[in-house]
């Protein structure tokens, strides 16, 4: 870990236990309600969406008595993660370098917690719903841009309608952008921009969830730290990153200026009779690392486990 690194780190754990007993959304000069931006509207997507069970499709698409697995999908089509490695070769489970650290970390993940991974950046591979059906969920991890064509397009929206489940993990908030079915996927929400990479403190706002329900109330991270617009709406908030405690400020490179006493950085829904879990953290170089001693990458890995076991349909989703 580089010197500013740690010293960034250890200021975010030394908030933590500072402001340990605060109530969250304290007025501070990073979080005053008066700055933060406001919520801009509340889509409409066409689709049943929400909390509610309702809008869960369970058409036996699926069987989880043996084991889940999930398709991992990396494709991008605009700036790439430096965690992502270089671009894979077509196909299926292509060769892998150590520098495509969040796929294998992922991979390692499913060893560890048991589940199946393939993972791919060949669009083919979800261009017939028949293919995704074979999957328990699919994950996009820091894809970007025009990531599918109309194939995939297609595909992925009749495998969430027929019950599939959908996990969106760091730029999945940076994807499709001109697409509103998929923005209503995300939860309604998009990626607009983002301050400093820094070390700043998550609090779980809802402990009762698969997800988050052996996490701390309050744990230090380091990330991007996503501003959103849309707002996520019709969801379940399920952790948040207090932002009077990132030392050098919320507003982004485009000037969003935070989300104040409700900054969300994961959460749950179900949409169009599918599920889909999403968080915005996931940019570190070792954060899907399972041996990774970095502060906080426990805490956000056993999130992101707990989120795709759920939208699998291993463990009770969303509730």
């Amino acid at each position: 870990m580089s010197r500013t690194k740690t010293v960034l780190v250890a200021l975010a754990a030394a908030a933590l236990a500072a402001v340990g007993t605060t109530t969250y959304g304290a007025a501070t000069a990073a979080s005053k309600p008066s700055t933060a931006a406001k919520q801009l509207g509340d889509p409409d997507y066409g689709v049943c969406r929400g909390t509610s069970a309702k809008c869960y499709h369970d058409w036996g698409n699926f069987d989880t008595s043996k084991g889940i697995k999930v398709l991992l999908y990396t494709r991008t089509a605009g700036p790439r993660h430096a965690n992502l490695g270089p671009a894979l070769g077509p196909g299926l489970d292509p060769t892998l370098s150590e520098a495509n650290a969040a796929q294998n970390g992922m991979i390692a993940l499913g060893k560890k917690y048991g589940f199946g991974v393939d993972w791919t950046e060949d669009i083919t591979q979800l261009a017939s719903p028949a293919n995704l059906f074979k999957y328990n969920a699919v994950v996009f991890l820091s894809t970007s841009r025009d990531t599918l064509d109309d194939a995939a397009q297609t595909s992925l929206r009749q495998y969430v309608r027929g019950g599939g489940g959908f996990v969106g993990i760091h730029n999945a908030f940076g994807t499709e952008y001109n697409w509103p079915w998929y923005e209503g996927l995300l939860g309604g929400a998009n990626f607009y921009d983002h301050g400093h990479d820094q070390a700043g403190v998550v609090r779980t706002t809802d402990r009762k969830d698969v997800s988050t329900r052996d996490l701390p109330k309050r744990w230090a991270f380091t990330d991007e730290w996503y501003n959103l617009v849309p707002y996520p709406s019709k969801v379940r908030f399920l952790a948040a990153v207090d932002e009077g405690t990132l030392a050098q400020g919320v507003t982004g490179n485009y000037h969003h200026p935070g989300h104040g006493s409700k900054h969300p950085v994961a959460w749950c829904q179900y949409y169009d009779g599918g599920r889909a879990f999403l968080t915005t953290l996931g940019h570190g170089q070792t954060d899907f690392d399972p041996a990774s001693t970095e502060t906080g990458v426990r805490e956000f890995q056993r999130l992101i486990v707990g989120g795709i076991k759920s939208t699998a349909g291993l463990e009770p989703f969303c509730r």
